[in-house]
C-alpha cells in the first residue's frame, strides 16, 4: 500500500480508502466484516462512512453502515489500527428520517456525533466530515448555482464553532469537508485562520474521468491551502468499469436495482466512457484499474475511496494503487477530456 500525509495533520492514509455506502443494503453485515478483514490486511487504514449510510438512504436501513462498523471493531479489537471517518447530514428532504432537522447547529451536530460515537462503539472520530452544506448549493449532479428566495442556513461560524468545541473535548480529532463548493472552503478556512480555530483538512466530493469539475476552483484550494481530496465515486458508480457498456444490465449491480442513479447517465457520457474503455484496451489495461490508476496519481488527491459489492472487486481496485499510467495513456486520457470536458458534474 502507498500512504498520503494530509497537512495540518498528523493523518497518513492510505492511498486507498475503503468506501462503506452498500454495507446494510447490499451487502450483509458478515460481508462487510470480511471486506474490512481485507483491506486491513491489504493496508488499508482510512475507513469512510456516515450516518445516513446505506445508500440509498431509506428509514428502514438507516445507520446500518456504522451499526456494523461498529460490531467489527468490538470483534476483531482493530480500532487503533483504523483512521476512522464519518459525516454529518446536511438538511434536506431525503434525508428527514435521519433526525429532526439535520442543521449545522449545535443540537443537530451534538445529537449526529454522539449517534456515530454509539453505533460505531468509539470514543472518538478520526475525522468528522460535513456530509454536504446547510445553504443550498448543487449537489448530486447539480451544475449551477441559484442564489436562495430565502436565506436560512446556519452561518459559517457558528458551525465551526460548534466542530471545534468537539475537538477541543476530544471526541473528534480532524474536520472536513464533503460535497462542498470553493467559496464553502474558503470561508471556512479563512474563519479558522482569524479566530484560531481547527481547520478544514479535507475535502470529500466526486471526482472520476466523467467528472472532474473540482480540478478548478476547488483544485487551487488544495494547492494553496494544504487541503486534500477524498474521492469519491472514482468509478461513477460502476461505469468507469464498463460493466454498464451497450445498455447492460449487470444482475444486483446498483444502476440495474435502483433507475434514481442517473447522475452518470447521458449521451456525451456514453461517448466518453466509449473512449476511455477504448484507451484502457489498446493499452492492455483493466479499464475499472486504469480510471482509478488515474485519480491515485492527481496531485490534490490523499485518498481513493473504493467501494465494492463483492470480493473480487474489492481485491481488484485495491490492486490499483500499483499501477503507474504510462505518459501514452495520460495524454490520450486528457484527449477525450477535451471532447468530452465534465459530462456529468
Amino acid at each position: 500500500m502507498k500512504y498520503r500525509e494530509i497537512p495540518h495533520t498528523d493523518l497518513r492514509v492510505s492511498l486507498i480508502g475503503l468506501g462503506t455506502m452498500t454495507w446494510g443494503e447490499q451487502n450483509t453485515e458478515a460481508e462487510g466484516h470480511e471486506q474490512m478483514d481485507y483491506a486491513l490486511a491489504r493496508g488499508v487504514n482510512l475507513f469512510d462512512t456516515a450516518e445516513m449510510y446505506p445508500v440509498p438512504p431509506r428509514a428502514e436501513t438507516c445507520h446500518e453502515t456504522e451499526r456494523i462498523i461498529g460490531t467489527w471493531f468490538a470483534s476483531r479489537g482493530t480500532r487503533d489500527r483504523v483512521i476512522l471517518a464519518t459525516k454529518a447530514v446536511g438538511p434536506g428532504p431525503h434525508v428527514t428520517h435521519v433526525r429532526e432537522g439535520n442543521r449545522h447547529d449545535r443540537k443537530n451536530l451534538t445529537a449526529a456525533l454522539e449517534g456515530s460515537l454509539r453505533r460505531l462503539r468509539t470514543d472518538h472520530i478520526d475525522l468528522y466530515q460535513l456530509h454536504w452544506p446547510d445553504r443550498p448549493v448543487p449537489l448530486f449532479g447539480g451544475r449551477d448555482y441559484t442564489p436562495p428566495a430565502v436565506r436560512e442556513s446556519v452561518p459559517v461560524e457558528e458551525t465551526l464553532a460548534v466542530l471545534a468545541d468537539f475537538v477541543k473535548e476530544g471526541k473528534v480529532r480532524h474536520i472536513g469537508l464533503s460535497n462542498e463548493t470553493p467559496w464553502g472552503a474558503m470561508r471556512f478556512l479563512e474563519l479558522a485562520r482569524s479566530g484560531g480555530l481547527p481547520r478544514m483538512v479535507t475535502i470529500q466530493n466526486s471526482y472520476n474521468l466523467l467528472n472532474r469539475t473540482f480540478d478548478g476552483g476547488l483544485g487551487e484550494v488544495c494547492h494553496e491551502e494544504g487541503m486534500r481530496l477524498l474521492a469519491y465515486s472514482p468509478l461513477a458508480f460502476g461505469r468507469l468499469s464498463g460493466k454498464y457498456r451497450g445498455g447492460a444490465k449487470p444482475e444486483g449491480a446498483r444502476l440495474t436495482i435502483w433507475e434514481r442513479f442517473a447522475r452518470y447517465n447521458g449521451a456525451n457520457s456514453d461517448a466518453a466512457v466509449e473512449e476511455y474503455a477504448r484507451i484502457a484496451a489498446e493499452a492492455g489495461l483493466d479499464f475499472a484499474r486504469m480510471s482509478l490508476a488515474w485519480i491515485n496519481g492527481r496531485f490534490h488527491v490523499a485518498s481513493n475511496l473504493i467501494g465494492a459489492t463483492t470480493m473480487a472487486q474489492l481485491k481488484s481496485n485495491i490492486d490499483s494503487v500499483d499501477l503507474d499510467l504510462p505518459p501514452d495513456v495520460l495524454e490520450a486520457i486528457e484527449a477525450v477530456h477535451r471532447r468530452f470536458p465534465n459530462p456529468c458534474p
